[in-house]
């Protein structure tokens, strides 16, 4: 029996009605047995003062009041991650997952300690289960991991370093190469988790908050999907960015690099970073076997609908090329959309 899976990038709600986020969205929502996205930000409300911040290291941040879970509930949404750079402080942290329990909206990528925030979530819709585990590459380096005996998130962190450019003896002033490398040990952890969870869940989905804002991943990004899925991960899961990035079919498994931005409410992201991935991979048989993305723009009113047309062609555009640049070669599948089967 197929079943239908929704992937959505990043989420943060903060609107008097939180449920008219997805109002454009409803025969999308409604296409879909199981759905998952990336919640950016906690539902932990806002201290709104200036003087002490929500998150000390990321200035006019504010936290989404728990009133705004009514908005995931109201989309039918599942799980989330919560393994990402502003799920932070602990406290707020600790108070949104709280509120998530309460609505009976599941969780992953973060906890009280390091084997809570390790825990996947499994959802299961008749004989399939599918089992999702988050991590974030994007984190403040200080008490925000999750440890032993402490909350935080799940960390899967990468390296930097420059090579200068062979001509800079030369042509002073020449950029140089940005190298990134997965952390080893963070990397065979994932590695190991992924595998773990092989044996528990039918359809495995790795969610990593990462990279950089434009088209194309980073070698580490690359690096992790590919260990995941050699471990057993049907699905990669990419947000952070804010931007969509390239799809990559790796070992006939599917990675999406970058979702971009589903809904964004942060007065900080109006206008900005409008377009978004809605992905429904297809499962049978407790395998993936292909799936639709949809690409999708915040209006005016900062609502995330469907794109068609000029609008759409563009974007499209640079998703198939960037994608072919790895290998991928997407279809047309529809007004603003795309699609791979195998």
């Amino acid at each position: 029996m197929t079943q239908r899976l929704l992937l959505g990038g990043d989420v943060n709600l903060n609107r008097p009605e939180p449920a008219s986020a997805w109002q454009h969205l409803a025969d999308l929502l409604s296409q879909a047995d199981v759905r998952f996205a990336n919640l950016e930000g906690p539902l932990a409300g806002t201290s709104g003062d200036s003087q002490q911040p929500d998150i000390l290291y990321k200035p006019g941040w504010t936290h989404s009041a728990p009133a705004m879970v009514d908005g995931l509930t109201a989309a039918g949404i599942d799980g989330v991650s919560c393994a990402n750079n502003v799920t932070f402080p602990a406290a707020a942290m600790l108070a949104s997952l709280a509120v998530l329990d309460q609505a009976g909206i599941g969780h992953c990528g973060a906890g009280a300690d390091l084997a809570s925030a390790s825990r996947p979530l499994i959802i299961r819709r008749g004989l399939v289960s599918y089992g999702f585990l988050a991590a974030t590459s994007i984190a403040f380096p200080y008490g925000h991991a999750a440890a032993a005996q402490s909350p935080g998130v799940v960390v899967l962190r990468a390296s930097t370093s420059y090579t200068p450019d062979p001509r800079v003896s030369e042509v002073p002033g020449r950029p140089p190469t940005v190298v990134t490398t997965a952390v080893p040990a963070d990397l065979a952890a994932m590695a190991g988790a992924v595998a773990d969870l092989r044996a528990q869940a039918d359809v495995v989905v790795l969610s990593c908050h990462w990279g950089i804002p434009g088209p194309r991943p980073l070698a580490y990004q690359q690096q992790i999907a590919h260990a995941a899925i050699d471990s057993g991960a049907d699905i990669v899961l990419g947000h952070g960015p804010h931007s969509v990035q390239a799809i990559e079919l790796y070992r006939d498994r599917p990675v999406f690099y970058s979702l971009g931005n589903l809904v964004f409410d942060w007065t900080s992201m109006r206008g900005r970073y409008l377009d978004g991935l809605v992905v429904l991979a297809e499962t049978g048989g407790g395998r993936v076997t292909g799936f639709t993305a949809q690409l999708v723009r915040r209006d005016q009113d900062n609502n995330p609908r469907p794109a068609c047309g000029e609008v759409a062609e563009a974007a499209l555009d640079e998703l198939v090329a960037t994608s072919a640049e790895l290998g991928t070669r997407l279809r047309a599948a529809g007004p603003g959309q795309v699609s791979l089967s195998w």
